[in-house]
Parts: structure tokens; C-alpha cells; sequence
């Protein structure tokens, strides 16, 4: 959303990037040029009426939204009296796999309401084929009615980031090859997998796994490491301002993933010539890596496929994928395809 944001102010557009709550580690990147409307709300379910007031106020020409709640609170502010606001939402996850997921009686209630309020939304996006087909299956929204957008992941500035250099130590012994994941440390992520995978990777090779990002599982993936004896090959630096860097040094960049939307980061490891593996998970690694011939895919949950593909993949060098291959997910072309969405009459 902030590289969408940063496109369309570049274009000349006036851009709002309006927030719940204006906080976390991304928004001291938001530039000038895109104004933070803050809403001050500790939850999205909360914004519907901030959100509804910031439309009638400031009659922006189109709303984006997006994840399930925030395009919920989207529709509905978007249909409260004197608003006049093309409204889009946006899905960037496989729904019918985050409800798999424990979880609350209003959190299950997230596709049926999404079902119902759909005719509210002008527009619908989904980040790629399997999550739009999945989110007509499970919401009976009629397909044609979805658009597909990829998202722009490959920025002008994300070459030069990666030819910083990592400012982990691991990096700078070409001796010793990298596997990384990159995520939120969440379920969804699967990253306890790729701990046991890596465990069979050392059992025939010398190598370190480095796992860049935040979140809940921490715990549940420091005591893995430890039940494989891995402290002194594994580390958790925690997010990072600049992962290009670190995918640019790495041998393989491994997805591990229960479920995805458009998995960003096999996108950006390809663009620096880092080899990938990846679960055959629902939706979008199928789709980036062409089924299988850009990078390796192995079944969801298979350990040992896992392990023996990041081996394989160590083995085989840097990779040159073919610039066409990547076009789709560059900014020219998502802005191009949204602006589209945007001005389309409703």
C-alpha cells in the first residue's frame, strides 16, 4: 500500500494514506508528498465513523482499502449519507485459508459479510488468480466481478538497497551459505517447518539460517531452534529496514508458508538473483515461479522434499530470471491497472 501510495503522488496525484491508528515500522518511509490521515483508532472495526466523516469532508475521487476488516469498514463508510467516494477493496490473502484458523465468532462472519457487502464496492481486487477464485468460492461473489492486480513490488530504489551490506556478521563468510526467510513470525508464515527442514539441510552440509522479521511465534520458533540444537546457525534479527540486502548475500531465499496471497518476497529475491523455494501453498507461489521453472516448488508440509530443494538450490548458484518475467509486478504496469480500476464509472 505504501509503494501504491508513493506511485500515484509521483503521478501528480493527491494521495491520503488514511490510517486506524498511525504507528508501526513502515511510517517513517511514507514521503512528503503522501499526507497520514490518522484516525486515532486503536482497532479497524472502530473507524467507521472517523472513516465516514474523513469522506463527506475531504470527497476524494476513490477509497482503496485493504485486508478483510478494513475493506468491511470501507463499504459501509463508503454508503453513509453524503458520501460520494469510488470505493475498491482489495484482497491480498487467501481467505478461505486465514478462516481455516482458530478464531473469534466475528472473525468467521468475515466472508459472509464480505458476500453480502460486496455489490456496496465499485471495484474488487484481489493480488492474484488463486486468491480472487478463492474469494468466489467462498463468498459467492460472481468472478468476473474481480479484478486481478498484482502487487508493485519491485521499486526503483529496491536494487540499490540491496547492494548495501547486511549488517549481520553471517554475511561477510562466503564460506558458509545462507538459507532466509523473510515474514512475520505468525502461523500463516509456517516458520517452525523451516527450522526442521534446515535441521536436515546441516545433517550433510555446513550452513546458517537467518529468519528476518517480527511477530507472536517467536517463542513457539526459539524453542525449535533449540530442540534441533541450532543456536550457534540460526538467527532471529527481528525486522529489518532493509531485507534486500540480506536476500541479495543469501543462497536461497526459502518460503515456507501454510497460505499466502502474492507472496512478496519471492518476487523481490528473483529480481536480485537469488535462487527460491517454496511451498506449493494457496495462492501465488505457483503463479510467481511459473509452476516450478523460475524456482522450486515442494508440497505443503513435506519436511523432506523442503530440505532436500534448499539443498539442491544451495548447490546451483545465483539465477538471471528473464526481465518479461517479472514486468507484471513493476510499478509502471500496477499503476497503469489500478488507475484503470479507479476511473472506470461505476
Amino acid at each position: 500500500m505504501l509503494n501504491l501510495a508513493c506511485g500515484f503522488a509521483d503521478r501528480g496525484f493527491r494521495v491520503d494514506l488514511v490510517l486506524a491508528s498511525a504507528e508501526g515500522p513502515y511510517l517513517p518511509m511514507v514521503p512528503p508528498s503522501v499526507r497520514v490521515v490518522d484516525l486515532k483508532c486503536r482497532r479497524v472495526v472502530r473507524t467507521l465513523r472517523p472513516l465516514g466523516a474523513y469522506l463527506r469532508r475531504e470527497r476524494p475521487a476513490s477509497l482503496l482499502a485493504a485486508l478483510n476488516h478494513a475493506n468491511v469498514m470501507a463499504m459501509a463508510a463508503a454508503r453513509t449519507p453524503g458520501v460520494r467516494t469510488r470505493t475498491v477493496i482489495s484482497i491480498h490473502n487467501n481467505l478461505g485459508k486465514e478462516m481455516e484458523v482458530p478464531s473469534t465468532a466475528r472473525e468467521r462472519t468475515v466472508p459472509w459479510l464480505l458476500g453480502r457487502l460486496y455489490r456496496w464496492a465499485d471495484a474488487i481486487v484481489a493480488v492474484s488468480e488463486g486468491v480472487a477464485d478463492d474469494l468466489a468460492h467462498r463468498t459467492g461473489i460472481p468472478r468476473h466481478r474481480i479484478d486481478v492486480i498484482y502487487n508493485p513490488v519491485l521499486m526503483p530504489g529496491l536494487l540499490p538497497a540491496a547492494s548495501a551490506q547486511p549488517p549481520h556478521p553471517w554475511f561477510e563468510d562466503a564460506s558458509c551459505p545462507i538459507v532466509l526467510g523473510v515474514g512475520r513470525l505468525t502461523h500463516q508464515k509456517n516458520f517452525p517447518a523451516l527450522v526442521d527442514a534446515f535441521a536436515l539441510v546441516r545433517r550433510d552440509r555446513a550452513a546458517r539460517l537467518v529468519i528476518l522479521g517480527e511477530g507472536p511465534e517467536r517463542p513457539v520458533i526459539e524453542a525449535r531452534i533449540r530442540r534441533h540444537g541450532l543456536d550457534d546457525s540460526v538467527a532471529l534479527p527481528g525486522f529489518v529496514d532493509n531485507p534486500y540486502a540480506y536476500m541479495a548475500r543469501a543462497g536461497v531465499l526459502a518460503l515456507s508458508s501454510h497460505w499466502e496471497g502474492l507472496p512478496t518476497v519471492l518476487i523481490e529475491s528473483l529480481a536480485v538473483g537469488t535462487p527460491v523455494v517454496s511451498t506449493d501453498c494457496p495462492s501465488g507461489p505457483r503463479e510467481i515461479l511459473r509452476d516450478g521453472t523460475l524456482g522450486t516448488l515442494v508440497p505443503t508440509g513435506d519436511l523432506s522434499a523442503l530440505a532436500s530443494a534448499i539443498a539442491r538450490t544451495l548447490a546451483n548458484g545465483r539465477i538471471s530470471p528473464p526481465v518479461e518475467a517479472l514486468r507484471p509486478f513493476t510499478p509502471e504496469v500496477v499503476l497503469d491497472q489500478y488507475q484503470r480500476v479507479f476511473e472506470q464509472s461505476a
